[in-house]
C-alpha cells in the first residue's frame, strides 16, 4: 500500500510573521517622537522655557567659537589683549603728542580703556549681526532658538574683554593713573557694555535676516560712531557737547573712565541713557526673535 503524499506547507505562519512585522513597524512609526514647528510664534512662557532648555547649546557654541578663533595662532589669547592695547597706545600718542589735541598724565589709560571697550563692542556687533544668516547650514537642519547664535559672539569675546582690563589695571600705575576703590566700577561697566552690545545685536540680527543691507550699514555706522564717542577726547573739552550723552556708548565709556582714571564729571545722565536704551533694545530684540524665530529659516 502506497503512503499518501505529504501535505503542502501552510503559508499561514509566513503571513502571520509578515503581518506581525508590519504591525511592529507601524506601531514603531506611530510611537516615534515628531517635532512639529509651525509658523505661529510660541508663547512667552514657552519660548523662555525653550531658551533655558537649550542654555547648554549656548555655552558649547561659545566655547567652540573662542577655541577656534585662536586655535592656530601661536600667541593665542594674547592677541585679544595686544590688538586693542596697541591701538589705544597709538591713538593716545597721536592725539596727545603729535596732534597735541589734549593733555593729561592719565590720558593714556583713559584712551586705552575706551578703545578696549570699543573693540569688544565693534567686533561683537559686526559678528552677531550676521550670525543667524552665517549659520544657515546649521539652522535649517537642527532646530534650536536662533537667538542663541546671536549671543555666542558676546559670550566668546567676554573672555578677551576681562583679560584686557585685567592687564590694564596692572598697567595703571605705569600710566600715572593710580589705583583705588573706584576699580570696583569695572564690573558694572563691563556688565553694561555686554548688555548693551547683546541688546543691539538682537535687533540688528533679526533685521539682517530680511534686509541684507543692514550688515554694510553697521560697518559704516561704526566708523562714524567711534568719533562721536568720547574715547580720544574728554567730553568737557567742548562747549555744548551735552548731546553726546544721547550716544549710548558715551555712558559705557564714562563708567570705564571713572573706574580707571577717576573723575567728577556729570556722568549720571549718560549712564541713564545707556541703561534705558539697553532695556528698550532688549525688549524689542527678544520680541522680534520670539515672533519670527520660526520664520527665519525661510529667509536664509
Amino acid at each position: 500500500m502506497t503512503d499518501p503524499p505529504p501535505a503542502a506547507p501552510s503559508a499561514e505562519p509566513a503571513t502571520s510573521t509578515a503581518g506581525s512585522a508590519a504591525g511592529s513597524a507601524t506601531s514603531s512609526t506611530v510611537g516615534s517622537p515628531v517635532l512639529e514647528v509651525g509658523a505661529a510664534p510660541a508663547t512667552r512662557r514657552a519660548w523662555w522655557a525653550e531658551l533655558l532648555a537649550h542654555r547648554e547649546v549656548l555655552m558649547v557654541l561659545a566655547r567652540k567659537d573662542f577655541q577656534t578663533r585662536y586655535k592656530r595662532a601661536t600667541l593665542g589669547i594674547v592677541w585679544a589683549v595686544a590688538v586693542p592695547l596697541l591701538q589705544g597706545a597709538v591713538m593716545a600718542v597721536v592725539f596727545s603728542r603729535v596732534v597735541s589735541f589734549t593733555t593729561g598724565a592719565d590720558f593714556g589709560a583713559y584712551v586705552i580703556g575706551g578703545i578696549m571697550a570699543w573693540s569688544y563692542f565693534a567686533a561683537t556687533l559686526s559678528t552677531a549681526t550676521s550670525a543667524i544668516v552665517d549659520a544657515s547650514s546649521l539652522t535649517d537642519k537642527v532646530w534650536f532658538p536662533r537667538i542663541l547664535l546671536v549671543l555666542v559672539p558676546a559670550m566668546a569675546n567676554t573672555v578677551g574683554l576681562v583679560i584686557s582690563f585685567t592687564v590694564l589695571v596692572a598697567l595703571l600705575p605705569v600710566l600715572d593713573a593710580g589705583m583705588g576703590l573706584r576699580l570696583a566700577l569695572l564690573a558694572p561697566a563691563m556688565a553694561l557694555l555686554i548688555a548693551f552690545t547683546m541688546a543691539l545685536s538682537l535687533v540688528l540680527s533679526a533685521l539682517y535676516v530680511y534686509f541684507r543691507d543692514v550688515k554694510f550699514l553697521v560697518q559704516a555706522a561704526l566708523l562714524v560712531w567711534l568719533y562721536v564717542t568720547p574715547i580720544v577726547y574728554y567730553q568737557d573739552q567742548f562747549d555744548g557737547a551735552g548731546w553726546l550723552d544721547l550716544n549710548p556708548m558715551t555712558g559705557v565709556v564714562e563708567l570705564f573712565r571713572i573706574a580707571t582714571v577717576g573723575g567728577d564729571g556729570d556722568w549720571a545722565r549718560a549712564v541713564g541713557v545707556t541703561v534705558v536704551t539697553t532695556m528698550l533694545l532688549a525688549v524689542a530684540g527678544v520680541e522680534a526673535h520670539r515672533r519670527h524665530d520660526r520664520l527665519f529659516v525661510d529667509q536664509l
